[in-house]
């Protein structure tokens, strides 16, 4: 633990494995993905879930996923569901692209498809809600918070309660890299001591004071001390800037959307007024119609206010919520420009930089050039392991990569 107030925590990680596992093959753990944005910041026209990812293959980011899904599926003998939640841009679009694709290999039963929720764009100027036509209110999603209610007025939790599905992994869908089933953080959610069960999170160090990432940190509710994450937009920079003595970032703790939820949480707080969460303030550019010309107007800079939710205000609603620290490679290369950073060609780095640490801890000889990145590009399809213990215990494994080498596993 980073937190001063807890201190050092010693945990049986092979414990809460076993238990993380365990409700695993008992049917009681369900996938989650919030998948409501367009590609269109990478250049792409269509559901971002669908964008070519793979760093060899190119396959799409819900392929990736479906593969994960489904190796877990079959190593602990059980059906996993996946829900879906897309947004009234791209819901249809989601839907024919799993359609065409045979649902990955997944049984179309067990992959559910929902839309969130939208809010009115208003101008900036005059705070008038904006049209996008004749007699229709330029909407947009209400953001990855929406998904709370969503859950609950789509059916999904009452599927999950019919099948027995006692915690969600939730992820969004633009990183690859991401353990759709974490056996330790489940059994660390679901079964330790100084957790509820209710809510709990990754966390990652910061590469940088302002990266685009919220921070976990400690406040009270009610003066109850409890977690929470601040937005990074809503973090000052003097506070993002903050170090300690030793020069660390005061707030290191970043969080990379990576969440366990219990379902009975999400219906309570679906159902409680009290417990509605907060919107944000964003301001984005919004195309809409003049209303004194009629004209259509594509605003070449931010407009428009629009208003969201986010899932990770949910967390101070937990009685006691668990923060694992993961590591950047190992879990997150997220994929949300054309270029710089965070874009493909660092997702493609990070796909390749974490199959080579996979395979260099299995005894497999990885060229490596002068700067330390990986002189190749490697893919390790979920099917093939879904952590590096896997690719220790593969037989057939290589045992050398030569240099320059495109490798798929």
């Amino acid at each position: 633990s980073r937190d001063p107030e807890v201190g050092v925590r010693a945990w049986d990680r092979d414990a809460m494995k076993r238990a993380g596992e365990r409700l695993i093959a008992e049917g009681k753990i369900g996938c989650f993905t919030v998948a409501g944005g367009q590609g269109s910041r990478l250049g792409y026209d269509g559901p971002k879930g669908c964008y070519p990812t793979g760093a060899v293959t190119d396959k799409p980011l819900f392929q990736i996923f479906a593969e994960g899904i489904l190796a877990h599926s079959r190593r602990h003998g059980v059906s996993i569901p996946w829900y879906i939640m897309t947004s009234p841009l791209n819901h249809e679009a989601t839907v024919a692209f799993f359609h065409e694709h045979d649902h990955f290999g997944m049984n179309p039963d067990d992959v559910m498809f929902f839309m969130q929720g939208t809010m009115p764009s208003m101008d900036k100027a005059t705070g008038r809600i904006l049209l996008s036509g004749k007699g229709t209110i330029a909407t947009n999603p209400d953001g990855h918070g929406g998904a709370i209610k969503a859950l609950s007025v789509s059916g999904a939790t009452a599927d999950m309660k019919q099948r027995g599905i006692e915690h969600i992994s939730y992820w969004q869908v633009d990183n690859p890299n991401i353990h759709v089933l974490d056996p330790v953080f489940i059994g660390l959610h679901a079964t330790a001591k100084d957790s509820s069960g209710e809510m709990s999170g990754k966390m990652l160090a910061k590469a940088e004071p302002k990266e685009k990432v919220g921070v976990f940190c400690r406040s009270k509710v009610n003066c109850e001390p409890r977690t929470m994450v601040v937005e990074y937009s809503d973090l000052p920079d003097e506070l993002a800037e903050a170090t300690n003595a030793d020069g660390s970032l005061k707030f290191l703790s970043g969080s990379p959307a990576m969440h366990m939820l219990g379902v009975a949480f999400i219906d309570t707080v679906a159902s409680d007024p009290a417990f509605a969460l907060p919107y944000h303030r964003a301001v984005k550019k919004v195309a809409h119609v003049d209303l004194e010309s009629g004209e259509k107007v594509e605003p070449s800079e931010p407009n428009a206010v629009k208003l969201e939710r986010f899932v990770f205000d949910a967390i101070p609603m937990a009685a006691k919520s668990i923060i694992l620290e993961t590591d950047r490679f190992e879990e997150f290369a997220p994929v949300k420009n054309k270029e710089g950073v965070d874009s493909i060609v660092t997702s493609k780095q990070m796909q390749t930089e974490r199959a080579a640490r996979w395979l260099e801890a299995a005894g497999t000889a990885v060229p490596r050039n002068a700067d330390g990145t990986p002189d190749c590009v490697i893919e390790i399809s979920p099917l093939t392991a879904v952590c590096a213990e896997d690719v220790a215990a593969w037989a057939d494994r290589p045992a050398a990569i030569t240099a320059g080498e495109t490798v798929v596993l």
